[in-house]
């Protein structure tokens, strides 16, 4: 899997505290990183290890207690509604819990019709379903069928594809893909990945997965961060990482794999 060297985010010396005098916890603690375009990258931990705060910082919904993020080169600019949703057009996630993700009030409908909204499209009506039913396509679901729903009437998997649907007409340069898979079962979990590796070829997209599931890291990813207790404690090319770790705690994961490379079939 290649790159460019195009580095599209980066992150110097990031750092979030929550809380007050005794009772402030460091989530993030110095943290440093590059997002090369097209690049596939894992952050991968424990729960707890600070790698969801860290994602959130990312994606700017969760602003850095210290540090900076930087996107294109430049400092991000988030001080006002317009200049986030800018950022947004450009920066996307999906999370692990796709109900949490949507307003359950709004259908199918009105769901995929913000994205065409999001992106300022002054379309027809044939050509807005068009895009929804192109969307839907997609990720193997039928517009005909769901744009009348309402989310809790969809499964889980339904739900998640959905959400590939967005991003699909969204076109991000970053996805940021929260354990996209973790609540769905085996087969839905490599369709997903298969669509997500899509996406990424046709539109060199940038995808950080989040995600305490080393194996997964290790069959998608180009970069892996590895990250505990707020720290990143090693990085580098998926392989290496994985196949000759260096730090303890990368150790200590991946034993907890033993079988990496018969179940992605890699061996």
């Amino acid at each position: 899997m290649s790159s460019s060297n195009n580095v599209l985010i980066s992150g110097k010396h990031i750092t979030k505290v929550f809380g007050y005098g005794n009772h402030k916890t460091t989530a993030v603690n110095d943290v440093s990183f590059d997002l090369h375009e097209g690049e596939i990258v894992s952050i991968v931990g424990e729960s707890g290890s600070g790698k969801t705060t860290l994602a959130k910082m990312i994606m700017g919904l969760l602003k850095e207690t210290s540090g900076t993020i930087e996107y294109k080169g430049k400092p991000r600019q988030l001080r006002n509604h317009a200049a986030r949703k800018k950022y947004w057009k450009d920066i996307q996630a999906i999370f692990q819990d796709p109900f949490s993700s949507f307003n359950l009030f709004y259908k199918v409908e009105k769901l995929l019709m913000d994205c065409i909204k999001l992106q300022g499209l002054k379309l027809p009506r044939e050509e807005q379903v068009q895009k929804m039913k192109d969307a839907c396509s997609f990720v193997n679901l039928k517009y005909e069928e769901l744009f009348n729903k309402y989310p809790f009437e969809l499964s889980g998997g339904q739900m998640q594809r959905l959400m590939i649907a967005r991003i699909f007409m969204l076109h991000p340069k970053v996805l940021i893909a929260d354990e996209p898979t973790s609540m769905v079962d085996a087969c839905s979990r490599s369709t997903i990945l298969d669509m997500l590796m899509k996406l990424r070829q046709e539109n060199n997209m940038t995808i950080i997965f989040i995600t305490h599931d080393v194996g997964l890291s290790y069959y998608v990813s180009d970069t892996i961060y590895i990250m505990e207790k707020g720290k990143i404690v090693e990085s580098g090319i998926a392989e290496e990482v994985i196949l000759n770790p260096q730090h303890k705690y990368t150790k200590q994961l991946i034993e907890d794999v033993p079988k990496i490379h018969s179940e992605w079939n890699l061996a």
